[in-house]
């Protein structure tokens, strides 16, 4: 198995990917790249009429996360470890969901452009979780921005993702179910978590089930 060094989270909205990509880079010491949602201008609206703003909210989504990622190249400079909250991948998963017509073939010209120079993580952790646990977290948090957010759109998305993860195979994959356990405030769940990050006989790719503690 290649060393890692660069690792990436994914995950639906509310599946704890920020929250263990903060706890993975205290931990190692790493650089953090956060995706930055609260910058999109469009998002809010794009939440509240999906139709009529998913082509602004995704382009520009698009080319920040571009530009976040082109800097990933010269890190090894500064730090051991990266760990980021999301791929560069995951931006078709979104563009497919919600754009239709002229609008996605206008994305499918430029995102092949901006995709073929930009790293790879050396490690993929996919959070899956149930449909209910999703919006739990979503509804704890409470973020403004998301208050629009229905459950049947979580529901698409989360098809989305597990379609996207099933035939994913350009980097090594760990998917972990993450329904049943509290990584963010159990040390017990992280540090198993952790362990079968860096267990050195894992596969390309891999699937944790996690028992629920108690």
């Amino acid at each position: 198995m290649k060393e890692i060094r660069f690792i990436a989270i994914e995950g639906v909205i509310g599946a704890g990917k920020t929250s263990l990509s903060r706890k993975l880079s205290d931990r190692l010491g790493a650089n953090l790249i956060l995706e930055e949602f609260e910058n999109n201008p469009f998002l809010g609206k794009f939440y509240d009429d999906r139709r009529r703003f998913a082509f602004q909210t995704q382009m520009f989504f698009l080319f920040n996360r571009y530009k976040q990622q082109q800097l990933l190249n010269q890190e090894d400079l500064f730090s051991d470890f990266i760990v980021s909250d999301y791929i560069f991948d995951k931006d078709k998963i979104f563009a497919y969901l919600n754009l239709e017509g002229e609008e996605r073939k206008l994305y499918e010209n430029i995102y092949p452009i901006l995709e073929r120079d930009l790293r790879k993580p050396d490690l993929v952790i996919f959070l899956q979780s149930s449909l209910d646990r999703l919006m739990y977290n979503i509804k704890k948090r409470g973020r403004k921005v998301e208050r629009s957010l229905t459950r049947s759109y979580i529901k698409d998305l989360s098809e989305a993702y597990n379609n996207f993860y099933f035939k994913y195979n350009s980097t090594p994959l760990l998917i972990v179910n993450t329904t049943e356990i509290d990584f963010v405030n159990n040390d017990e769940d992280f540090e198993e978590l952790f362990n079968q990050i860096f267990r050195e006989d894992r596969g390309f790719i891999e699937y944790f089930n996690p028992s629920p503690r108690g």
